[in-house]
């Protein structure tokens, strides 16, 4: 008798929501953003907009895994995540397979460049958000990272060279994350990332209302 659970590859079409600006030129910046565990795409949406600009493209993916906010069945609240550690190898293949496919639709519907395109994550996401852009350099311009942690096993060789830019925004009081932990992770993301900006906000573990002038200021910097 086996009592092993075994994963089945299965296709499916990755869902999102999106906000899409008035005028799409070649100018146009398109930003994928993922939410936390327990959250949703719409309340990343109306968190991301505004910080990376009206005027980009946004598309909000949803997590894969859905369960009943406050863990009660049959409740009004539903929330996403994006996995739990016991089966990591299946999230990240799962996480990179919904990226890519996000990804190639959104750009050949809007004609918008893989150079043009952002990753962005909050918490439970980003360190799946840095071992794509570390497996597939070449389908991302830019990451923004807020909240989230490093890869354990960035340092190793079977990353990539990452020459886009990384912003990666952490908070002082951080539950998830310690200062002593997250002062360290500039460091770490250079191994493979060769441009890394890193800031330490004050604060517990929430997307900073403060992070909006620091994405806006980055984004003028590399994107214009």
């Amino acid at each position: 008798m086996m009592n092993n659970l075994e994963a089945i590859q299965v296709h499916f079409e990755a869902g999102y929501l999106l906000h899409v600006p008035a005028q799409v030129n070649e100018s146009t910046l398109l930003v994928l953003t993922l939410h936390g565990y327990g959250s949703n795409p719409e309340t990343m949406l109306r968190l991301s907009t505004p910080s990376v600009g009206e005027d980009c493209i946004v598309a909000s993916l949803r997590g894969p895994n859905q369960y009943y906010a406050g863990g009660v069945p049959g409740g009004d609240t539903v929330a996403y995540n994006w996995g739990t550690r016991p089966h990591g190898d299946l999230n990240i293949r799962l996480h990179h397979e919904i990226v890519r496919t996000a990804a190639a639709q959104l750009r050949t519907r809007f004609g918008i460049a893989a150079s043009r395109t952002l990753l962005m994550g909050f918490s439970q996401p980003v360190g799946l958000n840095y071992r794509f852009v570390g497996t597939y350099p070449e389908q991302a311009g830019g990451i923004i990272a807020i909240c989230g942690g490093v890869p354990k096993d960035w340092e190793e060789d079977k990353y990539r060279a990452v020459t886009s830019p990384v912003l990666h925004i952490s908070r002082s009081e951080d539950e998830f994350f310690p200062t002593d932990v997250v002062r360290g992770f500039p460091d770490r993301l250079r191994h493979h990332a060769s441009d890394v900006e890193f800031h330490l906000l004050p604060g517990a573990h929430r997307f900073p209302s403060k992070a909006r002038a620091i994405i806006h200021d980055w984004r003028a910097r590399f994107f214009g």
